[in-house]
């Protein structure tokens, strides 16, 4: 069939209906006709051959184009489709590098084979246009709710109607064990929206957090207005979740506003969610008032956070253990997932058990390091001392602070405390000389004979081995684990060596050895605050 024979306005009406029932624009059908009658002529007129073709908009014509580009001597290879410009000059007056010449070429009759190839080009174009619609039309819709239409179950994932496209729920996105058949209505969250192979997918959830948010954001005009914030969510989809909230107007409830009257908002939401509890909390800054509110029924006695670590210890009464930590652990992991911490739980009488254990342990500490009676160590104790060094190198009126104890006991229990940790530093000084440290590292400023003792059985014998540590090993840190924190123990984190202690004396180690210049420590020094101006 030849284009010149064939109804030239059947282009124009092909790729209206086309574009029409793949709701994409015509222009691109029209583009991907005139690909592959360019390639249908290519394969006519040699392969090698610069063809291009023009389908015009009104009257559906199709005009066929040769192509010969201006290029330099040196970058001439096809002559088919190239040209230099001493040979430009026979067809135009001043050719110049890049320059075009067009000749027309006259239309080619499309056999079978010719027609097939041209239509895989065109339903390729189409496809590619198509799928390029969809991703462009649910992109900007992730982390929004969209109702659709179940389709079809395949392996317990959920192909759904989204419209102009399909999205897929899998199973691990259900709530507990929800079940749809063909045609059901379903609410979904869009997760995630991905280009791939096979097109554009979808990906829909119903157990995300977010989706818990976005419903309340649609029963409650407050949440959308902007008036409350949802600040953290936490869900154990299906049976229990924990909303934390906060209002900006002060004569707004953001609890009451989010129950609604007689619980219709949050009722909706729990109907929405088949039937999942949900506990509405209100946030707070303060994070030990936060957490109390988010252990919610269970009433809290003590809250003491450890913010290096990420941790708390929460103390509740007896009978209150069982319900705060949930059936399951189920209250405690929501609790812990909304502040972000680890949370351990313990009852009061736990709790005291350990206080008297420590009082004990340090009793004893003092009473044989100072060899003194066992009330004279619990009056130090119950005054706050912890260690040998709090008594030696305290200011001598604390002591003299205490009931019964006179100018000479006080100095006598100082120089007995000063006597027993240098017998203890001498002690420690021997074992690591003997385990092979270098007095490098014994002269090194910050670090106790204990330290170095401690560094030695490590295997750190010399300023050459402390400046190639990392700050972590020295100190101690926190990393994620399959989402678990994992605690890893620092070399020196009994002596209480924060990050920033161990940060400063390797760079101090890596400086004396001349690994590092510490012209440029200041200049990165000058920088920091500069970038902090900035940034703020």
């Amino acid at each position: 069939m030849a284009i010149t024979s064939a109804n030239q306005l059947e282009l124009l009406q092909t790729a209206e209906a086309v574009a029409r029932e793949k709701l994409i624009d015509p222009e691109l059908v029209v583009q991907a006709m005139e690909d592959s009658l360019a390639r249908a002529a290519k394969s006519r007129y040699g392969a090698d051959m610069d063809i291009r073709v023009h389908i015009d908009r009104k009257t559906g014509r199709a005009q066929f184009t040769r192509i010969r580009t201006v290029v330099a001597d040196e970058e001439f290879e096809n002559h088919h489709a190239q040209m230099t410009v001493a040979q430009a000059k026979q067809f135009m007056a001043d050719p110049q590098i890049g320059d075009e010449l067009k000749d027309d070429v006259p239309p080619v009759e499309l056999g079978r084979i010719a027609a097939q190839s041209a239509k895989q080009v065109i339903l390729q174009k189409v496809r590619e246009a198509e799928r390029d619609r969809q991703f462009d039309e649910f992109k900007d819709r992730v982390g929004t709710i969209i109702n659709g239409q179940v389709k079809r179950e395949e392996y317990g994932n959920i192909i759904v109607d989204i419209g102009r496209g399909e999205g897929i729920l899998r199973r691990n996105e259900k709530i507990g064990r929800e079940s749809y058949r063909p045609n059901d209505r379903i609410r979904c969250f869009i997760k995630d929206v991905r280009r791939e192979a096979r097109g554009p997918q979808v990906f829909l959830s119903r157990t995300a957090p977010d989706f818990m948010a976005a419903l309340f954001k649609m029963e409650v005009p407050e949440i959308y207005d902007g008036i409350i914030e949802i600040k953290a969510v936490a869900r154990d989809p299906g049976s229990r979740a924990k909303i934390a909230v906060i209002s900006y107007d002060n004569s707004i409830d953001p609890v009451g506003a989010c129950v609604g009257m007689r619980g219709s908002r949050v009722q909706a939401v729990v109907n929405e969610l088949q039937g999942e509890k949900i506990d509405i909390i209100p946030w707070n800054e303060d994070q030990a008032t936060f957490l109390v509110n988010a252990l919610q029924p269970a009433e809290v006695s003590k809250v003491v956070i450890d913010e290096d670590a990420a941790r708390i210890e929460v103390v509740v009464p007896d009978e209150q253990l069982s319900l705060a930590i949930g059936r399951r652990g189920q209250n405690v992991r929501l609790a812990s997932q909304l502040t972000g911490l680890d949370i351990d739980i313990m009852t009061e009488s736990d709790e005291s058990a350990r206080r008297q254990a420590e009082f004990a342990e340090r009793t004893n500490l003092f009473m044989e390091a100072l060899d003194i009676d066992e009330m004279m160590a619990q009056l130090l104790v119950a005054e706050g001392f912890t260690n040998l060094e709090e008594v030696a190198y305290v200011e001598i009126d604390e002591l003299l602070s205490i009931d019964g104890f006179d100018e000479g006991t006080a100095t006598e229990l100082q120089a007995r405390a000063r006597d027993r940790i240098e017998a203890a530093n001498q002690a420690a000084l021997d074992n690591a000389r003997a385990l092979g440290v270098e007095d490098s590292l014994i002269d090194f400023e910050g670090l106790t004979p204990q330290m170095i003792e401690a560094l030695a059985k490590d295997g750190i014998k010399t300023l050459e081995d402390f400046a190639t540590c990392a700050d972590w090993e020295l100190a101690g840190g926190w990393t994620s684990v399959n989402g678990q924190r994992v605690k890893d123990d620092g070399i020196l984190e009994p002596f209480e060596m924060s990050l920033e202690e161990a940060q400063t004396m390797i760079m101090t180690a890596r400086v004396l050895l001349g690994w590092v210049d510490p012209a440029e420590l200041e200049a990165e020094a000058e920088e920091e605050p500069a970038d902090d101006e900035d940034d703020a």
